[in-house]
């Protein structure tokens, strides 16, 4: 008899759609596999560039890959795969785990039913502002970032909006003139 499916792919207000738990979820447990086609680093890296480039254009996010190991990703675009539905939250109550080259979404914390499931989808703040975060949550800093690399994040943009304000103090004060 196949295992009740513990997610459901709903409607979501982070992103178009989202995962969303069945039924109540205990702390620890494999909810779904990441599933989709086993692929080479150089074709990962092709697919995701060609992606970049779509996803500039039309404002879609399109990175699906999970990194296997040194030599293979994952690319979830390919069959049925509803996990890809998986949507980035700051404060994420699952994670990606990668237990002998398969991908599992596990649960960190005990989760209700009808609660979307979230996890930090881990990107580098190299390119952070081609990647708006809009979860929502507390932890949330306005763009999809690890967690460990947030405060980075912060700090450059404090120092924006400190330049910012500067330029509009700027504009407004000018020079004033004496009057005779």
């Amino acid at each position: 008899m196949p295992k009740k499916a513990l997610c459901k792919v709903k409607e979501s207000s982070i992103h178009q759609r989202g995962l969303f738990a069945t039924c109540n979820i205990k702390e620890g447990t494999d909810i779904i596999q990441y599933v989709g086609e086993k692929i080479s680093k150089e074709e990962s890296t092709r697919r995701a560039l060609e992606w970049e480039e779509r996803a500039r254009e039309t404002g879609e996010g399109l990175v699906y890959i999970f990194e296997l190991d040194d030599e293979w990703d994952l690319d979830g675009r390919e069959g049925e795969n509803p996990a890809r539905y998986m949507n980035h939250s700051c404060d994420g109550n699952c994670e990606a785990v990668n237990c002998e080259g398969e991908i599992w979404i596990v649960a960190r914390k005990d989760i209700k039913k009808g609660e979307e499931l979230v996890y930090d989808y881990g990107y580098d703040m190299e390119h952070f502002l081609d990647h708006p975060c809009l979860c929502g949550s507390d932890n949330c800093i306005g763009y999809i970032v690890r967690e460990d690399q947030r405060h980075k994040v912060r700090k450059l943009l404090r120092g924006r909006k400190k330049k910012k304000g500067k330029k509009s103090e700027k504009k407004k004060g000018g020079k004033k003139r004496k009057k005779s």
